[in-house]
């Protein structure tokens, strides 16, 4: 009883520092363009905001894309048809200059920063393929991630993506505010999974499925999602997709230990790294 009063005691005391660092940092946030403005607020509302590579407008965008589909083509083709929970096939591609450049981008940081309100961490890049799939499991299922208190992530369509690819999908942020019974419910049953995900059933009976946000759409739709605080998952699929994952949190995040996936050996490179540390952005 002790220890967890002590831990819990030090998890206060931790927030309490995180919320002062937020409002002394607030003075320092960059200025935003009118148009990324409107994809701060998107998130602060919802959670998410989609766009696309076209309207966002970056110099690198075209060097993305033409490194990504080449490092597709590079991937193994892998014999999984007998397998009955195919894993993605995700490959580390944050050291390659085409994928760092993009995730660089000055305006894309600023509104990360504004979202986040600390100092942020770029820490790499997916390039993932997903593959069809009957039934829900990993992240097929309804979760959320670990790495900080905040954090974006950025999903980017490398293929036209509809119901049978398998969109993103959401519950908007706006069903389920802090401390109301929705979010009690949610986040309940997440507990007594041990947060490991919980299946679409479960989510009907707090959220009816008519309020689930899909987001579909054609090769280039980019998804900014802060995968900490809005519950998301991906869809059962029949056919494959392939995106790009970016990851920021707070430099530091709160959890350091889980953010190394973007940088070190879990999933196969394809990228020469000079250092064992992630990317970190200071603003």
């Amino acid at each position: 009883m002790f220890i967890a009063i002590k831990r819990k005691i030090a998890t206060l005391s931790s927030d309490f520092l995180y919320h002062i660092a937020r409002w002394k940092h607030s003075r320092n946030l960059p200025a935003l363009e009118r148009s990324d403005r409107n994809i701060l607020n998107a998130l602060k509302k919802d959670g998410v905001c989609v766009t696309t590579l076209a309207d966002l407008g970056f110099h690198s965008n075209s060097e993305l894309l033409k490194a990504a589909h080449h490092q597709l083509s590079q991937m193994e083709n892998l014999n999984n048809d007998h397998i009955e929970q195919k894993l993605p096939q995700i490959y580390t591609v944050t050291g390659l200059p085409e994928f760092y450049a993009w995730g660089i981008e000055i305006r894309l940081l600023n509104i990360i920063e504004n979202y986040i309100g600390l100092p942020i961490a770029f820490h790499g890049v997916h390039l993932r393929k997903d593959f069809n799939n009957k039934h829900q499991f990993g992240t097929l299922l309804w979760h959320r991630d670990a790495e900080d208190r905040r954090i974006i992530k950025i999903i980017i369509y490398l293929n036209d993506v509809d119901e049978k690819t398998g969109p993103f999908e959401y519950i908007p942020r706006s069903l389920t505010p802090l401390f109301s019974w929705n979010y009690f419910q949610l986040y309940y049953k997440l507990w007594k999974a041990g947060y490991m995900g919980i299946d679409d059933e479960e989510v009907k009976l707090v959220i009816p499925k008519s309020a689930w946000k899909s987001c579909p759409g054609p090769a280039g739709t980019v998804i900014l999602v802060d995968t900490k605080n809005t519950l998301h998952h991906g869809t059962v699929r029949t056919e494959d997709r392939s995106t790009l994952f970016f990851c920021y949190t707070a430099n530091p995040p709160e959890r350091p230990h889980l953010c190394t996936q973007y940088w070190d050996d879990t999933y196969p490179r394809v990228e020469l790294r000079s250092s064992s540390d992630a990317v970190k952005i200071s603003t």
